[in-house]
């Protein structure tokens, strides 16, 4: 087993999935060397795989960070602004979300 978990990387659990028909995406992200993703939250669970590279994770509030290598697993925050950030290499991604036809997947945080 790769990953199990009833809430995310920060400790903070689950409330529900989004109410509705279910529709899962799986997503294979390449983020560029040097980069910080834009701040942004999740509405729905999802959970990422680390294929190559290392993430630094950071939650905006309070500065907490997580990092993660090669072959690390993930449960995502839902509705808490976060990013990702690069180091020297790019980082490939496997990321799985639970949400319902017509979500978005993400959206910017302010």
């Amino acid at each position: 087993m790769l990953l199990k978990s009833s809430a995310s990387w920060d400790g903070k659990a689950y409330a529900a999935y989004p109410a509705g028909k279910p529709e899962l995406t799986l997503l294979r992200i390449t983020i560029p060397p040097h980069t910080s993703l834009p701040w942004h939250t999740h509405p729905m669970p999802n959970a990422a795989y680390v294929l190559s590279g290392s993430l630094v994770l950071e939650r905006k509030a309070d500065g907490l960070t997580k990092h993660l290598h090669a072959g690390d697993t993930l449960p995502e925050m839902v509705g808490e602004a976060h990013r990702g950030v690069t180091g020297d290499q790019a980082v490939e991604l496997l990321v799985f979300y639970a949400g319902t036809p017509g979500m978005a997947l993400s959206h910017q945080a302010d």
